[in-house]
């Protein structure tokens, strides 16, 4: 049986039939998927990246949305179908070890850590600086303040994730009612007031031309449209990383995967033809296609739109930050916490909380590392920490298609063998990995142009620097554990492959599972 683990001592390692520790059945399929919209931060999301979207691909916007929901889409499906046969809290780096080997297992558990550590530091940024937008605008532009506001805001959502999933899925009931009833109201202004007349001048009723796949006219522009909108629905996956402290493991994140996929689409479409519709594409005022205001959308529209309530919308986008922030926390984490587990990580990484069940050194970690991050970057440079989520599309491209890859080759066995294994194990998670690939490379290419980023370094934009530097981060750190001793169980393909057993939550037995997700 599965058993606890003590305090200040790892969990055991896979074969051994011990759980890691974490607290099962915490989650039901309602809370796991407030966690899953709550870590895409969707109202931060569209504030930060709909201008830039526009500024793109222009009357396109609303279709390369949805294009970029596809492989998205494609990716949730593989990580139901690993997670049904293997719920394991390392999820991509669990699954792409299986399914690939040790060294591009710990790439892609590199590749979810960096991703949460980066934006972590820009989500805390922002609910710092809509904090003090709240309260007192000209601090917001003192740049010690919104850093120290942002550093207690990080330092409180690792306490609240330390506690556990249970005062964490409380508090994020409430944050996203906050964020989703923002943008009802801001649909509902908008369309009303562009069907009354009352809209500002250069607002024009939703055109079924917005929604015509074959109207980009530049490559280029197409592909960083596509690469933001992956980085706003990027985060449903978080209701994975819980899947051992979810009710019916095997099932419950998947699904919830699938349906916060679905319902981010239709919020994320319906938002952005309203802002369309209101503002218009003009280059001028609250037009979308004014660069001064596609650093922040709802920002620029509020006043026209919600008059006196103009504050809510700040509320939400600070919300949204600080809300995200520790959903993010949360799989990365769990991520750690399996490496640990497997011997891909110092045994440190492994200890969990005997109170509260939660991974108590990877959590703590997780915060100390971002405020170190977030607080150099900020001393560096402000450009630079703002190039940072730029280039998040690239770690973000980098694992999901890895993912989509792991299922095709794990699932290679039986994939022919039903119709639905067909769609489900190897041609949707196979689209899905192929787009993402090809988002990654073009996107990479693009990069490479001096004038992507605030700055260049040796000739190449400062975005193409952090993001490939960022993966060549990992790449130096996986070689230098390498030639520890406690990591050669590991790198040998011994603690992790294709036979270790799942280490189920405590209360359940660990039991082998076949491919098919199947007992053996």
């Amino acid at each position: 049986m599965a058993t606890s683990t003590p305090s200040g001592t790892p969990s055991t390692a896979s074969g051994t039939g011990d759980a890691k520790g974490l607290a099962a059945g915490s989650l039901g399929l309602f809370g796991s998927t407030v966690i899953g919209l709550a870590s895409t931060a969707p109202v931060y999301s569209l504030a930060a990246t709909l201008g830039f979207i526009v500024i793109a691909v222009g009357a396109q916007a609303p279709i390369a949305i949805i294009l970029a929901f596809i492989p998205m889409f494609f990716v949730a499906f593989a990580y139901r179908e690993l997670n049904t046969a293997v719920p394991d809290c390392g999820t991509t780096f669990t699954w792409a070890t299986k399914a690939f080997g040790p060294w591009v297992g710990w790439m892609g558990g590199w590749g979810v850590a960096a991703a949460g550590t980066i934006v972590l530091a820009n989500l805390a940024a922002i609910g710092g600086k809509y904090f003090w937008l709240l309260f007192n605008p000209e601090l917001a532009e003192n740049t010690v303040v919104v850093t120290t506001t942002a550093v207690v805001f990080i330092a409180l959502m690792v306490y609240i994730s330390y506690r556990g999933l249970q005062i964490g899925e409380r508090i994020q009931n409430v944050l996203i009612a906050i964020q989703y009833l923002a943008l009802i109201l801001f649909v509902v202004f908008a369309f009303v007031s562009v069907a009354n007349g009352t809209a500002p001048e250069g607002a024009e009723a939703p055109q079924l031309s917005w929604f015509d796949p074959f109207a980009f006219t530049d490559v280029s522009s197409f592909t960083e449209a596509i690469l933001l909108a992956i980085f706003i629905y990027w985060g449903w996956d978080t209701c994975l990383a819980l899947n051992e402290e979810t009710k019916d493991p095997e099932r419950t994140p998947g699904r919830a995967a699938l349906l916060s996929t679905l319902i981010l689409v239709i919020t994320y479409v319906l938002v952005t033809v309203a802002a369309m519709a209101y503002a218009g594409l003009g280059e001028a005022g609250i037009g979308l296609g004014n660069e001064s205001n596609a650093d922040d959308v709802f920002f620029a529209l509020k006043d026209a739109l919600f008059g006196p309530w103009a504050w809510l919308l700040v509320v939400a986008v600070m919300v949204s930050g600080v809300s995200s922030t520790q959903t993010t926390i949360l799989p990365t984490a769990r991520g750690t916490l399996a490496m640990a587990v497997y011997k891909a990580l110092p045994r440190r990484f492994g200890i969990v909380d005997p109170r509260y069940r939660t991974p108590a050194y990877s959590t703590i970690i997780m915060g100390v590392v971002s405020i170190v991050f977030y607080v150099g970057m900020t001393i560096v440079s402000e450009n630079i920490l703002e190039d940072t989520i730029s280039s998040l599309g690239l770690a973000i491209a980098f694992y999901y298609g890895l993912t989509g890859f792991a299922c095709v080759w794990f699932f290679r066995k039986t994939a022919f063998t039903s119709g639905r294994n067909f769609v489900f194990r190897f041609l949707f998670p196979l689209l899905g990995g192929v787009l993402l690939a090809a988002a990654f490379v073009q996107s990479a290419i693009d990069m490479l142009n001096p004038d992507y980023g605030s700055t260049t370094f040796f000739g190449v934009g400062s975005v193409f620097v952090v993001g490939i530097g960022s993966l060549l981060v990992g790449a130096v750190l996986m070689m230098v554990w390498s030639f520890f001793p406690g990591s050669k169980p590991f790198f040998r393909w011994e603690s992790l492959n294709m036979n270790t057993e799942v280490l189920v939550p405590d209360g359940e037995l660990a039991k082998p599972r076949s491919v098919d997700g199947g007992l053996m």
